[in-house]
């Protein structure tokens, strides 16, 4: 519901088209009928035959900046066309929130939303309802779409209700030291170009302490669709320094005193065998190739995740997740978290 500064719903004067008059111009704000925003002011206004006694015809009355939510029914609206291309990784500048749990974490963040597309359906759960409310107040496009529409953008098979389009997060390298504090836990995924591995490791990071996450030149977006949904809010929350040069981010690392620890499934050492309480960076690389020879030339140490069996190698993210909680352990037991 839509409301003006005297808390009065603006759909209380009828079904029709509400017109307001701005000094001696006339405008159309809220269509009742239709629910969509017509015409937006941003000087002050006052409904036609609501001014003031005492006071001209000019003299009007202050109104909140309200934000109204629209109904789209085409699927060639440019809206649902631009939520298909960010969805699609085709913009630099928006990124793609889908789902009630990933869009209240979007929220908590303060990240800048550009847009919201919601079903008609969605609305109707009171979690959702509430989320819908909140949304109003950060005065960004509210859409309202049916299921049908909504199928048309969604990343998932099966739509989750809700899309974000917000402002993608910009982290350089002087604003992501900024942010490091206390005993340094890093993770540098280097080639990694399966964004569910990305997503997953991303929300262990979170999980097991660790400061921040450095991906490389070659590493897929940490902030698409699809690695967004498997952080579960973590990409939102972490720290990530994205694309950076490998030399560099070992580099950046080895100059601050954070020590480079590689793992690759031919090392010798164990990596149970490594002091994890000091300011570290576990590098992480493609789970088809690995860390190459040059790779590894650059890394300070390298590890291993012994293993039973035949097995040759463990998926990406699970090995991340066993090294890191090791770090994490050994930390909580010596005292350094």
């Amino acid at each position: 519901m839509k409301y003006d500064n005297n808390g009065q719903d603006l759909e209380r004067w009828g079904p029709g088209r509400l017109e307001f008059k701005l000094g001696s111009r006339y405008g159309i704000l809220w269509d009742a009928h239709e629910r969509s925003l017509c015409f937006a002011p941003s000087r002050r206004c006052s409904p036609i035959g609501e001014e003031k006694k005492g006071r001209g015809s000019d003299s009007v009355s202050e109104l909140k900046t309200v934000t109204l939510s629209v109904e789209i029914t085409s699927r060639d609206n440019s809206l649902l066309r631009q939520a298909r291309a960010v969805r699609d990784g085709k913009s630099n500048d928006l990124i793609f929130v889908e789902g009630l749990r990933l869009c209240e974490e979007a929220l908590r963040s303060n990240l800048e939303i550009h847009a919201v597309i919601y079903s008609d359906q969605f609305e109707k759960k009171p979690r959702a309802s509430q989320l819908i409310r909140d949304l109003e107040k950060t005065n960004s496009k509210l859409v309202s779409v049916s299921e049908k529409l909504l199928e048309s953008i969604s990343y998932t098979k099966t739509p989750q209700g809700i899309v974000i389009l917000a402002t993608r997060p910009v982290m350089t390298p002087a604003k992501f030291a900024a942010c490091q504090t206390g005993t340094l836990l890093l993770v540098i995924l280097h080639g990694i170009n399966n964004p569910v591995n990305v997503g997953a490791i991303l929300r262990t990071a979170e999980a097991a302490g660790a400061t921040g996450v450095i991906t490389t030149v070659g590493t897929c977006d940490a902030l698409s669709a699809k690695a967004l949904r498997g952080a579960m809010g973590s990409a939102f929350r972490l720290p990530i320094w994205i694309g950076a040069d490998f030399a560099k981010a070992v580099r950046w690392c080895r100059t601050r005193g954070i020590e480079t620890v590689g793992a690759h499934a031919k090392a010798g050492a164990a990596y149970t065998n490594i002091d994890w309480r000091k300011p570290c960076a576990l590098v992480m690389g493609a789970e088809s190739k690995g860390l190459s020879t040059d790779d590894l030339a650059l890394i300070g140490q390298v590890i291993s995740v012994p293993m039973k069996g035949e097995t040759e190698s463990l998926n990406v993210a699970v090995a991340a997740g066993i090294i890191l909680f090791e770090a994490q352990r050994q930390r909580a037991t010596l005292g350094t978290l």
